[in-house]
């Protein structure tokens, strides 16, 4: 296997970067998860994560990934044989919906073209049309990260509002949390999906759901069995700071830093240096002259950008010739989109260098594979990340 120097450039749309203050929290001693230091460790992340979503409401903290919160969400709301709303924005939002089936539930799938988000208009006629209320719930991706593309959830609550329909708003933001600003409380969210190892900078393994108090009500008639994912048994437990099974101890350890570094950066600046590298990055690609997955710039990402090569040039062997080249793993083309398309991430923990030399090793990888484009992409890339230099820190007197 060829050895490389310097650090692995890992600019996938997760898992990102675990910062060393979150790794080594996690390698610290495990603590007794039933002891009173536990006991106030839980009190702190489960407090603390509210902010991350806004909400004042509780969030729940599973030891899964965001496919265990999924679930959570619709067995712990919803019934079998339910009907829900859902809208094919990318490659999660389709394995979203396979999961509605495996579970029996009936799920009406408005289609996409992978390029755009949820149409929050289409969602109204569908709820107008629907008389007999028989729509339980509307499920939408936030954020999509296999198209780069950020749907407007609180256009959405509007369109449900407007057609005077009971549905719940399930929102998955795995892709988005902690990185796009989200409002779980002030845009109406019923359920909202989360995971750890994209904004949340720690490794996979923990996963939430943010519960409005019209969720906790109709988790009281879901008509799922459920144990390991029961919203009731967790929250009686949460309130003394517990779990009720055997939790990830060192993982929250690393949720406890996690969200200090969330705050202690503030998290307008975290989602303005998100802003500032998806521009740049975009400025970059364009300048290539390649096209940008996502079409509609009100719906760009700020957390990944799906880049679509020329025709006849394959994506995956560009990420290829940049990972034995350069150290660098970029993502892959999803579904219809594999070997069409590659995923550069900007999320998590990263600054304006790191962006700078992903996209040099895109540059270099684009010369190496004979891929046509125009040079300078940096260049054009650094007016952006040059203008936004951060102040520099005053000499000690």
């Amino acid at each position: 296997m060829q050895q490389h120097t310097g650090r692995h450039f890992l600019q996938i749309p997760g898992p990102t970067n675990t910062p060393l203050p979150i790794l080594a929290a996690i390698a610290k001693p495990t603590i007794d998860h039933r002891g009173p230091e536990f006991a106030e460790l839980g009190h702190e992340v489960l407090a603390g994560i509210r902010t991350v979503f806004k909400t004042g409401n509780p969030v729940v903290i599973y030891p899964t990934s965001g496919t265990g919160a999924w679930e959570a969400a619709l067995v712990n709301t919803l019934s079998p044989g339910d009907r829900l709303l859902m809208f094919e924005t990318g490659w999660f939002s389709t394995l979203w919906s396979k999961m509605t089936k495996c579970l029996g539930l009936e799920a009406e799938v408005v289609k996409g073209d992978w390029r755009t988000g949820v149409n929050a208009d289409v969602i109204e006629a569908k709820l107008r049309e629907d008389k007999t209320r028989s729509y339980k719930a509307v499920a939408v991706v936030h954020n999509e990260t296999s198209t780069g593309v950020t749907s407007d959830i609180a256009a959405v609550r509007r369109a449900i509002d407007r057609a005077g329909h009971p549905a719940l708003l399930l929102v998955d933001t795995i892709s988005s949390l902690g990185s796009i600003d989200y409002r779980h409380d002030e845009w109406g969210v019923d359920v909202t999906v989360g995971g750890s190892q994209k904004g949340l900078m720690l490794p996979p393994g923990l996963s939430f759901n943010a519960i409005s108090d019209k969720a906790l009500a109709a988790s009281k008639t879901s008509g799922f069995p459920r144990a390991f994912l029961a919203w009731d048994d967790m929250l009686a437990a949460n309130a003394n700071g517990f779990f009720p099974y055997t939790p990830s101890t060192n993982l929250l350890q690393g949720l406890k830093v996690a969200l200090e570094m969330l705050h202690d950066e503030g998290l307008n600046q975290v989602f303005a240096r998100h802003d500032r590298a998806a521009n740049a990055t975009r400025t970059a690609v364009r300048h290539w002259g390649f096209d940008i997955q996502c079409v509609n710039e009100a719906e760009y990402s700020s957390t990944l950008t799906a880049v679509r090569l020329p025709e006849g040039h394959s994506a995956d062997e560009l990420r290829r010739e940049i990972l034995a080249r350069a150290n660098m793993s970029l993502g892959n083309g999803l579904g219809p989109l594999a070997d069409r398309v590659f995923r550069i991430g900007h999320l998590g923990d990263f600054n304006n260098l790191t962006v700078a030399g992903t996209l040099s090793g895109i540059e270099m990888g684009l010369k190496a594979r004979g891929i046509p484009h125009r040079k300078g992409g940096v260049e054009a890339a650094m007016d952006i990340l040059g203008g936004n230099w951060p102040p520099a820190a005053r000499a000690a007197e």
